[in-house]
C-alpha cells in the first residue's frame, strides 16, 4: 500500500497577517513573536488554521487522536515495566502502517533543547502552530533557576521525502486544540544549520537571551 503525502500546510497559511503587519514566511514570523512586548495568541492562530482547508485534510485524515499519543508516549517513556517490554515497538510498528509523509518546505516548531534521545528514536512530537511554540519556550524560561534565562525555540523544515508522521487531533473542547501538534515518527537525519540570538524587546531589568534554531529533518 503506497503511502499518502500530506499537502503543504504553509503554502495556504502565508503571507501571514499579525499586528498589523505582514509577513512572507514562518521564520520572519516567529522572529516577530518572539520580539514582541506581548505574548502571541495562541488560540487566535490555531482559529485560523481549524478553518484552514489544508489543515483540515490534515486531521482528517489522520487516524492519530490525543488518546492514543498519550498512551504512545507513556510506553516509550517507560523503563522498568519488563511485562511490556516489547509494547512500545509494536504500538509503533501499527502506528507506522497508518503514517503519512509530511510536504517538502513544511516547517515546524518545537520549545527548549530538542530531546537528545530524539536522533535514536526517530520520535518527536513538535507543532504547527509558531504562538503555541513560543508561549511554551516562554514557560520554560521562567521555571529556569539560572541569572541569565534563555528562551529557546527550534524551527524545524521538512527537506527531505521519507519524514513520516501524524497529524494530532485534539478535542476542540479543551485547552489542547492551540497545540496544533504532528508526531514525526520516523526520519533519516535531523541536523542543526543555524542558531541566531534574537533581539527582544525589553520586558524586565533581567538580561534575556532568545535562541532560535533552525533545523533540517530529513
Amino acid at each position: 500500500m503506497g503511502r499518502s503525502i500530506l499537502r503543504l500546510l504553509d503554502s495556504s497559511l502565508y503571507p501571514q497577517i499579525w499586528q498589523q503587519q505582514t509577513f512572507t514566511n514562518p521564520q520572519a514570523l516567529l522572529i516577530a513573536m518572539l520580539s514582541a512586548e506581548s505574548t502571541p495568541d495562541a488560540k487566535a492562530f490555531s482559529k485560523q488554521l481549524l478553518a484552514n482547508d489544508t489543515y483540515q485534510d490534515w486531521i482528517n485524515s489522520s487516524v492519530f487522536g490525543r488518546y492514543l499519543h498519550r498512551n504512545f508516549t507513556a510506553f516509550y517513556q517507560q523503563t522498568e515495566d519488563s511485562f511490556n517490554l516489547e509494547m512500545p515497538a509494536l504500538f509503533r510498528q501499527e502506528l507506522m502502517r497508518h503514517a503519512q509523509y509530511l510536504p517538502l518546505e513544511q516547517v515546524l516548531f518545537f520549545a527548549g533543547d530538542l530531546p537528545k534521545s530524539a536522533r535514536h528514536t526517530k520520535i518527536l512530537t513538535i507543532t504547527v502552530n509558531p504562538a503555541t511554540a513560543v508561549i511554551n519556550a516562554q514557560k520554560m524560561n521562567k521555571k529556569s533557576s539560572m541569572n541569565s534565562p534563555s528562551t529557546i525555540i527550534n524551527q524545524i523544515t521538512v527537506i527531505g521525502k521519507q519524514v513520516l508522521g501524524f497529524p494530532i487531533r485534539h478535542n476542540k473542547r479543551t485547552s489542547e486544540r492551540t497545540r496544533n501538534e504532528v508526531l514525526i515518527l520516523d526520519f533519516q537525519d535531523l541536523r542543526l544549520v543555524h542558531e541566531i540570538n534574537v533581539r527582544a524587546k525589553k520586558r524586565s531589568n533581567i538580561d534575556e537571551t532568545i535562541l532560535l534554531r533552525s533545523y533540517e529533518l530529513r
